[in-house]
């Protein structure tokens, strides 16, 4: 009984752990991006993880994917997961955008992923037959547009004082507004192709096969850039917790999340990472937090709650 509350507590801990760990990513790029390029930074994180989780899988007998098919789908979410969004990132906070910018616009991935959602569920309704008896479709609640609107608007006034009081450095140009968007549509599709394409699998397993396949894609764009990598200890730092925490970590546990839970309820966790960036910068970098930050976390919080509390799966009797 022990053992099953234990389990019980970790599972209901997982998404407040994933946001605490994926909020580190801007504070990693900000200690490691001054020092190398992205691709080349990115190219060696995903091998170190792979270093780390292939013995783990050898020495706990670990099953790979059973089929060509499941090797393929976990192939696509990891070039478009981890390739595509996190070179995105990366590649637009090299190229001069602020944290604040590039944060708001990968934070519109859980309305993308709403509307898209809404979108599929008119399709499936309009093309049912009554005779075809029980549907299962995604739909998203009333309540939850109500939530995903409050935590877009929270997210927001988190990330207006640096839209608006960025530093001399921070500009915007159709390059990084480019990689920004490449990598708000990446983590998208990704999360839902995921959810629709790959089947339970474990998460060490099918993690080593999505670096695999973001390795490769990022390969030949490494190879392109010319910066050297230089080691001082804020790099060594970011390295090290992009291959743990990160990736061993955070990736992981939105693996999991996206098994276990709906694709709406799951990125919506995605509006918490900036107000969470923001406290971890303050206590890191003394960057202030304003009223502003306070309220716009407290709405987000709350457009979060909204999302979550109501089931994004239903079935449609007909």
């Amino acid at each position: 009984m022990s053992a099953v509350d234990d389990r019980s507590a970790w599972v209901r801990a997982m998404p407040a752990v994933f946001v605490l760990i994926w909020s580190t990513g801007f504070i990693v790029a900000r200690f490691g991006m001054p020092h190398s390029p992205p691709f080349t930074f990115l190219l060696m994180r995903y091998l170190l993880s792979m270093a780390c989780f292939v013995p783990w899988i050898i020495w706990a007998k670990v099953p790979w994917p059973k089929n060509r098919t499941q090797f393929l789908h976990l192939s696509v979410t990891g070039i478009l997961m981890h390739a595509g969004y996190l070179g995105g990132v990366w590649a637009a906070v090299k190229a001069g955008m602020g944290s604040g910018l590039s944060a708001l616009i990968v934070g519109i991935q859980p309305v993308l992923t709403a509307i898209w959602l809404s979108a599929m569920h008119a399709r499936s309704v309009a093309s049912t037959a009554p005779a075809e008896g029980n549907v299962h479709v995604s739909a998203v609640t009333p309540r939850q547009w109500l939530g995903l609107m409050l935590g877009l608007a929270g997210l927001l006034m988190v990330v207006w004082r640096k839209l608006t009081q960025g530093s001399a450095l921070d500009h915007v140009n159709l390059l990084n507004i480019s990689f920004a968007v490449v990598a708000l549509l990446c983590i998208t599709a990704g999360t839902l192709y995921q959810k629709r394409f790959v089947q339970p699998c474990d998460v060490r397993s099918a993690n080593t096969v999505q670096l695999l396949a973001a390795a490769v894609v990022t390969l030949p764009l490494a190879l392109l850039e010319v910066e050297s990598v230089d080691w001082v200890p804020e790099m060594m730092g970011a390295m090290v917790w992009s291959v743990l925490g990160l990736t061993l970590g955070g990736s992981s546990l939105l693996y999991v999340l996206i098994q276990r839970g709906a694709a709406a309820s799951v990125t919506c966790l995605m509006y918490l990472v900036p107000p969470t960036t923001a406290v971890m910068a303050w206590v890191l970098f003394d960057e202030p937090i304003t009223v502003m930050t306070l309220a716009g976390t407290a709405l987000t919080a709350l457009g979060v709650s909204q999302v979550v509390r109501v089931p994004v799966v239903r079935a449609t009797k007909t």
